[in-house]
């Protein structure tokens, strides 16, 4: 088997961050989102792996490289513009060959892995396996309709009425009658090529479209509240551990699951897990609280912080609180010394700022 990971989407949902970073590579526990679905595909056995890019190619490429560092084989499929998932399908038509393969986007984290979904298609002998989980705001989704024995039957992208709360999870398996599938569809009234047409393609021509109920957690990491969910969620499930040369004085506390990566230091500072000190990051006089991760880089100096992320080479000085952030690369935060005693703000396109007010 082959797989396609797509990592070529704007982010619009996650600007100003996707200005000038790809939403792929926004950090999760100090590790780029794109890694967990990378490492996930090459865990269940498959190392030949296509990366759907678009106009952050550059960044992808200086992230993944030739994949050799995650032991996968990489190439990369330049997709012009975001014409849809099935348009990605059919652009890697020559490097999917007739092999059976699994679709995996790039912002979508499956904690657990998809090791025994892939073995459980590989075996089964049918056509296409879909990934399904129940969601509040079907909506927003791809939608599924099943029947009584649980056969696929319809799939609607993002219904007004949506005719089940079977959302489809970004993860997609397919046998070689996709292709026929997505040369055969046309545009949606938004422009592009819907893989939910492509499927339900396949399934008028009837062949064997299934199904599989994915209880654990799932999240497209599309928005702020999501990307922060899917961090604390993987922040769970980290082993306290303090590198060698990394540094806490005798004034600091690391209370519960922290860990505190190469040449990090902390200097009289609690920090309270699951938390993550990014390599070179300086916290000092800082409460760090759980469910935050900070890169690398950074300095965290006379401040508290908890349940955000903070990406690389940041200055957070003398700021009393902030939670619930997204905080992007060589940000600096700090107090305005100057007066009237007023916030100065320098925002890019599409900034969302909320100011705690006394």
């Amino acid at each position: 088997m082959r797989a396609l990971v797509l990592a070529g989407g704007s982010g619009t949902r996650l600007r100003p961050i996707t200005h000038t970073s790809a939403k792929q590579l926004v950090p999760v526990a100090n590790k780029p989102l794109l890694f967990y679905g990378l490492e996930a595909i090459r865990d269940a056995g498959i190392i030949d792996i296509g990366i759907i890019v678009g106009e952050t190619e550059p960044e992808i490429r200086a992230a993944v490289g030739d994949g050799s560092a995650l032991g996968i084989e990489v190439t990369y499929l330049r997709q012009d513009a975001p014409r849809g998932l099935a348009h990605a399908v059919l652009i890697a038509r020559d490097f999917l060959g007739d092999e059976p393969f699994v679709m995996y986007l790039g912002d979508n984290l499956i904690v657990g892995g998809i090791s025994e979904l892939v073995a459980e298609f590989a075996g089964g002998g049918f056509d296409a396996q879909i990934l399904l989980t129940k969601v509040d705001q079907p909506e927003q989704f791809g939608v599924a309709e099943l029947d009584v024995d649980g056969k696929v039957v319809r799939l609607e992208e993002k219904p007004k009425h949506p005719r089940s709360d079977l959302a489809l999870v970004g993860v997609y398996m397919f046998g070689p009658h996709v292709h026929d599938a997505v040369r055969a569809i046309e545009p949606s009234a938004r422009g592009e090529l819907e893989i939910t047409h492509a499927i339900q393609w396949l399934i008028d021509q009837r062949y064997d479209v299934r199904s599989h109920l994915v209880t654990g957690y799932w999240k497209d990491t599309g928005r702020l509240d999501d990307m922060l969910d899917t961090n604390r969620k993987v922040l769970e499930s980290v082993e306290p551990s303090i590198a060698a040369s990394a540094s806490v004085d005798a004034a600091s506390r690391l209370v519960g699951r922290v860990v505190v990566e190469d040449g990090a230091q902390i200097v009289n500072s609690t920090v309270r897990g699951p938390a993550i000190i990014g390599r070179n990051t300086r916290v000092v006089d800082t409460y760090v609280g759980p469910f935050t991760s900070i890169y690398y880089d950074c300095v965290i100096e006379g401040t508290e912080l908890e349940h955000s992320i903070v990406l690389e080479r940041c200055r957070i000085s003398g700021i009393s609180r902030i939670e619930d952030s997204l905080i992007g690369r060589d940000v600096e935060v700090t107090p305005s010394q100057a007066l009237p005693n007023a916030h100065r703000l320098l925002l890019g396109d599409h900034s969302k700022v909320s100011v705690a007010t006394p």
